[in-house]
């Protein structure tokens, strides 16, 4: 199976999280205006529904500064050709095949984690357990992490 081009893995996550960030800060807005529009005014003392709205708009915004914090280390972030004599790094394509032959192709980035891309692609970001286990690994090298039921990983096969 040819692996996917890296820049177009890097292009679709850019794209991702612009959309998440799009949808966030509407629904920041969205939530502002509610908590400040004249119907949340309380009716009585025990009428809370201004003051959660403006909880979850404040959560809302906090997120906000998360994701254009995010968007803005992948728009500074840049792929590189590996090779297999390579260690995993930031930008790597690892193929991992686990001990039933099965193979799984991970992106190394600063953010993203879990998101799934094209190909079947999964990003990993240095702060997971799998990122941790995968940078600097080579080909030929074990990854193995915990996970529930026993362990995840398998052999590096190849990087990119």
């Amino acid at each position: 199976m040819t692996p996917p081009d890296k820049v177009a893995l890097l292009d679709e996550l850019r794209a991702a999280l612009a959309a998440d960030l799009d949808n966030l800060e509407r629904s920041q807005r969205d939530t502002q205006e509610a908590a400040t529009h004249e119907e949340a005014r309380p009716e009585n003392d025990k009428d809370t529904r201004a003051l959660e709205q403006s909880y979850l708009a404040r959560g809302l915004a906090e997120r906000v500064a998360q994701l254009r914090a995010e968007a803005s280390k992948l728009s500074t972030m840049n792929v590189r050709r590996f090779g297999d004599e390579d260690a995993v790094a930031m930008g790597a394509l690892a193929s991992v095949e686990d001990d039933d032959g099965g193979e799984a192709r991970y992106f190394v980035a600063p953010v993203g984690g879990g998101r799934q891309l094209a190909g079947g692609v999964v990003v990993v970001t240095p702060e997971s357990p799998l990122g941790r286990a995968l940078l600097g690994a080579r080909v030929g090298d074990e990854v193995v992490v915990p996970a529930r039921g026993g362990r995840r990983g398998g052999e590096v096969v190849g990087i990119r």
